[in-house]
């Protein structure tokens, strides 16, 4: 995946004492003052647990609406599955899964995760997000520049030049919608997978980036934010981000086998609006309910 951008530089704040006063204290050797050392601390607590916030909230943006979760199910989910795009249909889940050498299209058993049918793609593709129009499914790839379509037997009926990277993808019933990493989502015609439009998805007027695997649900648009643990709850019409579900605590950090194991995959059931949520290299897919957030 595309390298987690780095944050702006952050503007020094007060704090810190006087460079004559700071220099005095070095000469003297006397100890600063409580005041002085307890706001000391904060600053550091601020700058070294902070930062990492920081970084959090330039990428996914203030002011959203929040919206918690509670886990209904969990289900077992290969744990090897680099997990791209994920989408649930005829009571089964298809899965398009990343990574040279490791990437394929899936047909998966929900409940117990067993992988029905495979088609591993090669060592030179990079298989991104998955949407399913009609009796096709579409793959993205990463860097191929390359839309891969199946039909329902998994058989390659094309492959399409694409000009961006392929990130996330899926189906609002008129339009494939594509995400390639920045705050702009794309609409392809599903026949000649040509751009129709874009839309900038943004919280206000900051754009946010890193969209990943999409889901859509009736007129609601899912996006995973990359290397977080927040969906972005999307007016696919105006890119406005309607609301943030935060999926913290789900998959804890103690539990991931690397730091490239990160929350990414949305189904969602049209027919009974069951959620289902899982990860790249995760051991579980859970199955949630959107609940108001609790604040702490």
């Amino acid at each position: 995946m595309a390298a987690k951008p780095k944050p702006g530089k952050r503007k020094k704040r007060g704090g810190f004492p006087p460079a004559a006063e700071a220099q005095s204290v070095r000469q003297t050797g006397s100890a600063p003052t409580p005041q002085r050392r307890w706001g000391l601390i904060a600053l550091f607590l601020l700058v070294s647990v902070g930062g990492t916030y920081m970084a959090v909230w330039l990428k996914q943006g203030p002011g959203s609406l929040k919206i918690g979760y509670e886990v209904v199910n969990t289900f077992p989910h290969d744990p090897t599955a680099y997990t791209q795009g994920l989408l649930f249909d005829g009571g089964v889940l298809y899965e398009s899964t990343g990574q040279k050498g490791r990437s394929s299209l899936r047909k998966v058993e929900l409940e117990t995760g067993e992988v029905i049918e495979k088609l591993d793609l090669g060592d030179e593709i990079f298989a991104e997000g998955l949407a399913l129009a009609g009796d096709n499914f579409y793959q993205l790839t990463w860097k191929n520049n390359l839309i891969l379509v199946y039909n329902r037997a998994f058989e390659l009926l094309k492959k399409v030049a694409y000009d961006h990277d392929g990130w996330g993808l899926t189906f609002d019933g008129t339009h494939l919608i594509a995400s390639d990493g920045t705050a702009y989502l794309r609409f392809l015609d599903p026949e000649t997978l040509e751009e129709v439009r874009s839309v900038r998805v943004r919280i206000g007027n900051r754009p946010v980036g890193q969209l990943n695997e999409l889901e859509m649900h009736g007129p609601d648009l899912y996006a995973n934010v990359y290397q977080t643990d927040y969906i972005h709850w999307i007016d696919k019409t105006t890119g406005n981000v309607k609301a943030t579900i935060d999926l913290a605590g789900l998959w804890p950090l103690k539990d991931r086998p690397d730091r490239n194991a990160v929350l990414n995959g949305i189904a969602i059931d049209a027919k009974t609006e069951r959620m289902f949520v899982t990860g790249k290299d995760c051991p579980k897919l859970w199955e949630i309910k959107l609940v108001e957030k609790k604040v702490q």
